[in-house]
């Protein structure tokens, strides 16, 4: 059987790319290992699917070339998402920080991406693991019995992130094998765990606070921190988790967000009998507040501590360190950051610059975004960038 192109995997990256490649009259098959498209999409936002974010900019994703998603992400831009959403009559929400949902359910998504597809023509089949080989300018697809021929081939298979949904390695082990590089692959989006000596706060499991946090390297991120009976989690620390490099790394974090400095001295000369375990309390859940005075170890009235050791206290609020020894891994990771070379692929068109005809795209590639729709916005970017181009 001969195709102008096959897609694998039928993702968002995938099902997009599919149905902008059939819409150009091309012939088109696209291929899962899994019984049914959109398995991760489906899980997404709690079911309900964060399709994009309007804040979706190429300084918000994570790549060893932080200039290549500019092309795609200029080309299909979220109210383009948004467009094809509303001509579905999907109703949707922003929730917070530019992050949008579905009122209802994320089937909605999947069941609009294969609706395109399906008129688009294209073709799926799903429920083989897929064997690939290339015969002079041509694929080779192999599943089961049957065998598929095409001009184009996409990688559309993503990263090792949430295994239980079928994520495997294959993209790069595909791409290796061509004489692709593969920029090592972490887990992104995912919790942080603490070492047993920092156990006063493990026991804190699911305490959560508004905090500012910040990686070594990378940027502050001001949302909710939760801690968990392993460690740190909630959207703060999944932010920050995509820059933490691990190696002793530490990961500062902001108890009291916005305070101005001396904020602590001020109180103690306003109200000299609160204690700061009353103070932190007025701010902070108890249980936190506890911890926190605790390892502060300042007791007493505030009039009773000198203002250098209020200070001392106030810097340490503002940029208390943590040390993880880890991360919940590939298991509990939204997503990856690493993948396909971007060096190895064209901006423009996700085209493999050493192999004419085969494209990368998706979570696939070295392109990671910040948590809240970025990453399904790349999807969406990459997939039309390939789909215009196969």
């Amino acid at each position: 059987m001969q195709y102008d192109v096959i897609v694998l995997g039928a993702g968002a990256a995938g099902m997009m790319a599919a149905f902008t490649a059939g819409r150009r009259g091309r012939r088109v098959l696209l291929v899962d290992h899994n019984d049914a498209p959109g398995k991760k999409i489906l899980i997404s936002g709690g079911g309900r699917c964060n399709f994009t974010n309007i804040h979706a900019v190429p300084e918000r994703y994570l790549s060893t070339n932080p200039h290549f998603a500019k092309s795609a992400i200029a080309r299909y831009t979220p109210a383009d998402f948004i467009a094809l959403v509303d001509s579905y009559g999907i109703a949707w929400h922003e929730k917070t920080l530019g992050q949008l949902f579905c009122d209802g359910s994320a089937k909605q998504i999947v069941a609009m991406l294969m609706q395109e597809c399906s008129e688009a023509g294209v073709v799926t089949r799903f429920g083989d693991s897929p064997e690939v080989a290339r015969d002079g300018d041509q694929f080779v697809v192999t599943l089961g019995a049957d065998t598929m021929r095409s001009d184009a081939l996409m990688l559309a298979t993503g990263g090792p992130s949430i295994p239980k949904l079928g994520a495997t390695s294959f993209a790069y082990d595909l791409a290796r094998g061509w004489g692709l590089k593969i920029i090592e692959p972490r887990p992104a989006l995912v919790p942080l765990k603490l070492p047993a000596d920092e156990a006063l706060f493990r026991e804190l499991s699911g305490v959560a606070t508004g905090v500012t946090a910040r990686a070594e390297r990378g940027p502050a991120f001001r949302e909710a921190a939760l801690f968990t009976h392993r460690g740190l989690s909630g959207p703060a620390i999944l932010q920050v988790s995509s820059y933490w490099r691990g190696n002793g790394e530490q990961v500062s974090i902001d108890f009291l967000p916005g305070r101005q400095a001396g904020w602590l001295r001020e109180v103690k000369r306003s109200a000299p009998q609160r204690t700061l375990g009353r103070v932190l309390a007025e701010a902070l859940p108890d249980r936190l507040a506890s911890a926190l005075v605790d390892r502060l170890s300042i007791d007493g009235p505030l009039q009773m501590h000198g203002d250098k050791a209020l200070e001392e206290a106030e810097s340490r609020l503002a940029d208390w360190r943590f040390t993880p020894n880890g991360s919940e891994g590939f298991a509990k990771a939204e997503v990856t950051v690493g993948g396909i070379s971007t060096d190895d692929l064209s901006s423009r068109t996700m085209e493999a610059k050493r192999v004419p005809g085969l494209y990368c795209i998706g979570e696939a590639v070295d392109v990671t975004g910040w948590l809240g729709g970025y990453n399904f916005q790349w999807a969406w970017a990459s997939g039309v960038a390939a789909g215009e181009a196969a």
